[in-house]
């Protein structure tokens, strides 16, 4: 059963060949149709984005926390929880801005360094536990060497 193709003979069979290919179709077609996607969906942001993301601005209110009210109404509190005001200077339109407290960020960093502190004790029982076990277990290998003397 001797086959002229280079690659084994499972992938000359047509069955195989024409899997791949549709196999390859979809997956080509999921990209090409992502992308194709992903380039409406930019265009329809460019005609509602706000003025801050395209021209310079000047924050008139600085960052503070949204109120129950203001989180519910205003997308801009969604985020982060916390909003400024700001100015943007060639269509001098007022519009809310998400911005990050320094209190959010400096509660952020604190929990972040007590889940990291709190993961360190953990692995570090897990290393002190496995090791005692991998040493009972030569031990008790050793042991049995010795009796079978």
């Amino acid at each position: 059963m001797e086959s002229d193709c280079r690659i084994p003979v499972v992938c000359c069979r047509p069955r195989v060949l024409v899997l791949h290919a549709l196999f390859w179709g979809l997956v080509s077609l999921r990209v090409f149709g992502a992308a194709l996607l992903s380039e409406e969906r930019t265009a329809v942001k460019q005609l509602i984005s706000p003025c801050w993301l395209q021209e310079d601005f000047v924050v008139t209110t600085e960052c503070s926390q949204c109120n129950a009210f203001q989180s519910r109404s205003w997308s801009s509190c969604e985020l982060t929880g916390y909003v400024e005001r700001v100015n943007c200077t060639r269509s001098n339109r007022d519009e809310h801005k998400s911005c990050r407290s320094a209190v959010m960020e400096d509660h952020l960093f604190w929990k972040f360094e007590a889940a990291m502190l709190a993961l360190t004790a953990v692995f570090a029982v897990l290393v002190v536990v496995r090791q005692r076990w991998l040493d009972r277990l030569a031990s008790e290998k050793v042991r049995r060497q010795i009796e079978s003397i």
